[in-house]
């Protein structure tokens, strides 16, 4: 697979996450950035290598960071439905489907 998207409120997640590491540390943030995109990377390579967490979604965890991409692959691609921090309410992303 080569084409992936966001859903809008997954894109802001990652937005609003970055910003959060920017102000946590000098450099912080693009580490955030380049984690997820070694992630998606992951994703389009195997991306029905992780397990299902619902019917049709999975989860691919970052590396380094406590956060995972709930995604779910369609007829182009893959689209992320959530940059969810692993300790935040699990279902909160579910009206995204």
């Amino acid at each position: 697979m080569r084409h992936y998207d966001f859903h809008p409120e997954a894109r802001e997640e990652l937005w609003e996450t970055v910003r959060y590491y920017d102000s946590s540390g000098i450099g912080l943030g693009d580490e955030f950035v380049e984690e997820v995109a070694k992630s998606i990377s992951r994703i389009l390579a195997f991306p029905e290598l992780w397990q299902p967490i619902a019917p049709g979604i999975r989860r691919c965890r970052t590396k380094r960071f406590p956060y995972g991409l709930v995604y779910k692959i369609t007829g182009e691609g893959v689209l992320i439905l959530a940059v969810m921090h692993l300790r935040r309410e699990p279902g909160y992303w579910s009206h995204r489907t």
